[in-house]
């Protein structure tokens, strides 16, 4: 399928989706999960009161977009597991297609859910992330760059703390060389990042190394998870500029899944220590 046999069925789904509402929606956001023969779709449907409340979509939408599923495959790559498409009374807003993070299941597939999506949009080895080869009960494979998460720490020293940037240019502003999160992965990791506890924080805001001209913004603070601390630069760069977090530390993420482990007092006062070489009071 081409990019615009993709867009015209992309269309298609949204007319399918609207065909049963009663006039006067403003927003309708699809959320579409598959993996073998296990599908699950969300719609939200906003009215004219600026409220969203779900919706059951129509038959003909869902089968719709299996076949945009299908028709997306790539030989060797896979197709993607989950999609976000938002579309305005008018227009399509905005579309998300993720093929290899694992989608946030109402209810995980059973094994032969992902063995099935194997069979059906087959993917060479090094495609096959490691999360879902677990899923298929497939043998692990070494891969270039796993995704594995960082132990809780039990000491100071053994918590990670990631590069901010890649290093800076002649002129001294910062460079970057990262691949751009997808919107729906960017969301996530922001979550992730947002939702850890703050341990040390100071009421000032630091200049933003991208854009110097710019107001002062930078939360000058510190989050941990009890594996890793990281300032609040990690999450304003993300949100404002794109910029990837430390590969390592989106590695760590991506092995959780995204879902932020429990942080207790004790790991909050390591974090104290590491950063500031003092322990807490």
């Amino acid at each position: 399928m081409n990019q615009q046999q993709q867009q015209q069925l992309v269309w298609q789904i949204g007319h399918a989706l609207a065909t049963p509402l009663p006039p006067g929606w403003q927003q309708m956001r699809v959320e579409y999960r598959a993996a073998g023969r296990h599908v699950e779709v969300d719609l939200l449907v906003t009215g004219q009161d600026g409220l969203p409340r779900p919706v059951q979509p129509s038959p003909e939408a869902v089968q719709l977009l299996g076949n945009l599923r299908a028709g997306m495959y790539q030989p060797g790559r896979g197709t993607w597991l989950s999609a976000i498409l938002i579309y305005g009374s008018a227009t399509v807003l905005s579309t998300d297609f993720l093929a290899d993070v694992e989608p946030p299941w109402r209810q995980a597939p059973p094994q032969i859910g992902f063995q099935d999506e194997l069979r059906f949009f087959p993917r060479a080895e090094q495609s096959i992330p490691q999360w879902l080869r677990q899923r298929a009960g497939l043998d692990a494979t070494p891969s270039a760059e796993p995704s594995v998460a960082t132990p809780l720490a039990e000491t100071p020293e053994a918590l990670r703390s990631p590069r901010v940037h890649d290093g800076l240019d002649e002129s001294g502003r910062p460079v970057v060389n990262r691949e751009p999160l997808s919107p729906a992965e960017r969301d996530r990791v922001l979550e992730y990042l947002d939702g850890a506890p703050v341990v040390l924080a100071s009421r000032t805001y630091d200049a933003d190394a991208f854009d110097p001209d710019r107001e002062p913004l930078v939360p000058l603070n510190f989050r941990t998870d009890g594996r890793w601390y990281w300032p609040g630069a990690v999450a304003y760069y993300l949100r404002e500029h794109d910029v990837a977090p430390d590969p390592e530390l989106l590695g760590h993420i991506r092995a959780l899944r995204f879902t932020l482990p429990e942080v207790g007092e004790p790991e909050r006062e390591l974090a104290v220590t590491a950063i500031t070489g003092q322990p807490s009071t």
